[in-house]
């Protein structure tokens, strides 16, 4: 995988009011009679009926590595107001788009610019005339990306969850506090609709206007950084949008092939890039260097894995994570930005598949650090339903058994985990699974809150157990929207976290206990990379409704004691370790003088939990 030369592409300022456009079109040659235009309106004129876009041309020639190159030059000052009262010529955002006349197909308009680095509404391309970048603090020369096993990681969509991302930025001390240490970023590429998951990505290189600018999000990235958050992006590389110009165009032209796009593994979702061809596997390649770069990035969540997995040594998912992992490692003596990745010798950039159909296998063959993974979401689910047989499944799943820690690669050792979640935004909120609310339309009805009390053991499970722990916004204080599980009212129906929730008795109630959890995991090293040890014993503890399980680092030990029935339940423990337990959620229930390897009643209250903590020397 090569770098593209970002330097002749997209709309760029090369001094003030000339702009330079450059973009690769394989196979579309002036040769064959091809010609292409830009059309271009300052962003204040773009909705009045007497002023239309201006229109140039560009010119074509042959790049050596990609083939067919267009560009042009436009000095903005240089041609005439297209109206009196245009804009045109004042500092500002510019609007664009391609349009190609094909001397068989005619006219084909509203292509996008797959190089742009700033969009503007639905299907337009923008530049600004007189940008400048933001201006890094000086704690980007120190600031750390935290080890992978401290992470303690929150799922948000910018317009959820603080309307853009100046409002996102003000909720940074609430997560601090939180004690959240990474932020993964729904997509903020750029993609058609107003109101979107971001999923069918039509631009890679910026971020969505609906959300802010790039340099609203260099600011984000900054400002998490001094509260010493990481930010990883979630990635979209294995679909476009058909809006996408490489599909867009190739299938306006009637191409039997194409040089970007195509089926290349599974096809689950939206248009399949094809990793066969060069050009595709440079250009993700070169969209992760981008942001790693430009934006200060802590690393990527690759969405929809499958759709580009063709294997441990293939063309596809796995050789961007290689050659982004090496890109990292080989920038050890750069110094600035690049420092924070390095500590001792880790390199702890964030590269988290959603691979739910193998996670196991892509943690121990690929340079992936860690994965999404369904499988203790799923025995949640189906305990929550009812179905105590889960139970211990839910145990198993909690320790992880089976996945892998570490895994050297070419010399290069890293460490291994999984996400352990019960919410996220594939899924509706985990109070759903108890009861609803409903209302005058399906999309609207709600889990019932009456019922949070039921949710407690789940949340103790995830936040002390092996893995890194996810939380989806507004999940701390008991958000309860409803999501189908297919259809356009997953993805264009907004749900704003409900700060409102926060001061409510239950809200109180949720972010107390995830606050008592998130500090019992910052705090104590257990929790974070200690050994899981499952208490699997059918009769004595999951008959029930009882889960146990252990967490150990060194001389700090400590039982997680679940309870997912409704009934208080005292059972037999043998403590291997003698001494004073303390019980973390409540300060309450204290264990005194517990002789190590003797039975031990312990009482566990109803939908609730225990965590005793022995006090050694």
């Amino acid at each position: 995988m090569k770098l593209l030369p970002l330097d002749k592409l997209g709309a760029r300022e090369i001094e003030s009011g000339v702009i330079d456009f450059g973009l690769f079109l394989p196979w579309v040659s002036a040769t064959n009679g091809n010609r292409l235009w830009v059309k271009i309106i300052h962003e204040q004129d773009q909705f009045l009926q007497d002023i239309q876009p201006m229109e140039f041309e560009l010119t074509h020639s042959i790049d050596a590595e990609y083939g067919d190159y267009w560009s042009g030059t436009l000095t903005i000052n240089s041609q005439p107001k297209p109206h009196p009262k245009s804009a045109w010529g004042t500092p500002g955002t510019y609007v664009y788009r391609y349009c190609l006349h094909n001397p068989n197909r005619g006219e084909i308009d509203w292509i996008i610019d797959p190089f742009a680095r700033e969009f503007g509404v639905g299907k337009l391309s923008a530049i600004t005339i007189g940008y400048e970048d933001h201006v890094w603090s000086d704690q980007e020369n120190v600031w750390k990306t935290p080890a992978l096993n401290d992470l303690v990681m929150y799922e948000m969509m910018i317009d959820e969850f603080g309307t853009d991302i100046d409002g996102a930025i003000e909720r940074l001390d609430y997560l601090a506090d939180l004690g959240i240490n990474c932020i993964e970023v729904m997509p903020i590429s750029n993609v058609a609709l107003t109101v979107d998951w971001g999923y069918l990505p039509i631009g890679y290189f910026g971020v969505d206007e609906r959300f802010g600018n790039r340099k609203d999000f260099q600011k984000f990235v900054d400002a998490a950084h001094k509260k010493n958050i990481a930010v990883i992006l979630d990635a979209v590389y294995g679909h476009t949008s058909d809006s996408f110009p490489y599909s867009y165009l190739y299938r306006q032209l009637a191409y039997h092939e194409n040089p970007f796009m195509g089926s290349f593994a599974k096809d689950y979702f939206g248009e399949s890039t094809d990793y066969n061809r060069t050009f595709t596997q440079d250009f993700f390649f070169t969209v992760n260097y981008y942001w790693l770069e430009r934006y200060h990035v802590d690393g990527f969540r690759y969405d929809c894995v499958p759709n580009y997995w063709d294997g441990s040594t293939g063309k596809g998912y796995a050789n961007l994570t290689y050659r982004t992992y090496q890109t990292v490692k080989d920038k050890k003596d750069a110094g600035d930005h690049w420092q924070k990745f390095f500590n001792n010798d880790t390199i702890n950039l964030i590269q988290c598949a959603e691979q739910l159909e193998g996670p196991q296998e892509i943690l121990n063959s690929t340079y992936t650090n860690c994965t999404w993974q369904n499988e203790t979401f799923g025995a949640a689910k189906d305990l929550a339903h009812g179905n105590r047989d889960q139970l211990t499944n839910f145990g198993f799943r909690l320790g992880l058994s089976n996945y892998p820690v570490e895994v050297t690669a070419n010399g290069d050792k890293i460490a291994k985990t999984a996400l352990q979640y019960i919410e996220n935004h594939d899924h509706q909120r985990f109070v759903c699974n108890f009861g609803f609310i409903n209302r005058d339309n399906e999309l609207l009805k709600e889990g019932n809150r009456d019922l949070w009390y039921k949710v407690q053991p789940y949340l103790i499970g995830i936040l002390t157990a092996k893995g890194i722990p996810l939380l989806w916004q507004g999940q701390e204080f008991g958000e309860n929207y409803y999501l189908p599980d297919q259809g356009f009212g997953r993805v264009m129906l907004l749900r704003p976290v409900r700060w409102d929730y926060f001061y409510d008795a239950i809200g109180n109630r949720v972010i107390s206990l995830v606050r008592k959890l998130v500090k019992l995991r910052r705090e104590q090293s257990q929790f974070r990379e200690g050994n899981h040890f499952f208490y699997n014993h059918y009769e004595r503890y999951q008959s029930k409704n009882i889960l146990l399980f252990s967490r150990q680092y060194g001389n700090s030990f400590s039982l997680v004691a679940l309870n997912f029935g409704d009934w208080d339940q005292t059972v037999p423990f043998w403590f291997p370790i003698s001494g004073d337990y303390y019980e973390e959620l409540q300060g309450q229930n204290n264990l005194i003088g517990v002789p190590s390897y003797s039975e031990y009643g312990i009482t566990i209250p109803s939908n609730y939990g225990r965590i005793w903590t022995v006090k050694t020397a």
